[in-house]
C-alpha cells in the first residue's frame, strides 16, 4: 500500500472514531425514574442529575458549588408526538455569585420512565409567568429586564417564547 492510500485511510479511521465518541458525549441520558424530579438533563453541555430536585457539582479549582434546583411552573401534554404526557418545567442555577439562572428542560414519558432534555437559557434572575404545553409545543412567559436596566432592577419586560422537540432535543422556535 502506497502512503498517500494509507494517510488517506487513517485520516478516515481517525474522524470515524472521532465522530463515534462526539455523538456518545452529546446523546441525551437515557430514562432514570418515574418522576422528572429524578431525572438527567443536558445544561450547557454539561449533564445534571437531579435527585429530589436538585443536584450539587462541585466547581473546579473552587470551594464553591453549582447548585440547581426545580424551580417549578409545571406543564404537561405531548410534546414529542408520541401519545404520551411529557412534562416541562423551569430550573435554576447558581453558582455562588449574585446570578441565578433560569432553563426551561422537557422530561419526555418513555415508557414507565422519564428521560431529561437539553435546557434552554430563559435568562439571569428573570420572572418566571406561565409554562404551557399547546398543540405539542411549549410555551413560556417570563418577565426580564430592559437591556439599560441593572440586574438590581425588578423584571418588568414580558417576553413570551416557544419551544419544540426536534430529534429529541429542546429547540427555541
Amino acid at each position: 500500500m502506497n502512503q498517500p492510500v494509507a494517510l488517506i485511510l487513517i485520516i478516515i479511521l481517525a474522524a470515524v472514531g472521532y465522530w463515534l465518541y462526539v455523538g456518545q458525549q452529546t446523546s441525551l441520558p437515557q430514562p432514570v425514574g418515574s418522576d422528572p424530579k429524578n431525572a438527567t438533563y443536558e445544561i450547557d453541555g454539561s449533564f445534571v442529575t437531579l435527585r429530589a430536585g436538585t443536584a450539587e457539582t462541585s466547581i473546579a479549582g473552587s470551594t464553591s458549588k453549582t447548585v440547581t434546583q426545580y424551580f417549578g411552573n409545571e406543564a404537561m401534554g405531548d410534546l414529542d408526538s408520541d401519545g404520551s404526557t411529557d412534562i416541562a418545567f423551569i430550573l435554576t442555577q447558581s453558582s455562588g455569585g449574585s446570578g441565578t439562572f433560569y432553563y426551561v428542560v422537557a422530561a419526555l414519558k418513555k415508557g414507565n420512565s422519564y428521560q431529561g432534555t437539553n435546557a434552554i437559557l430563559l435568562g439571569d434572575r428573570v420572572a418566571p409567568q406561565t409554562t404551557q404545553i399547546r398543540n405539542g409545543e411549549l410555551v413560556v412567559s417570563y418577565a426580564t429586564r430592559k437591556s439599560d436596566e441593572p440586574m438590581t432592577a425588578q423584571p418588568s419586560v414580558g417576553i413570551s417564547k416557544t419551544f419544540s422537540i426536534i430529534g429529541g432535543r429542546l429547540q427555541d422556535r
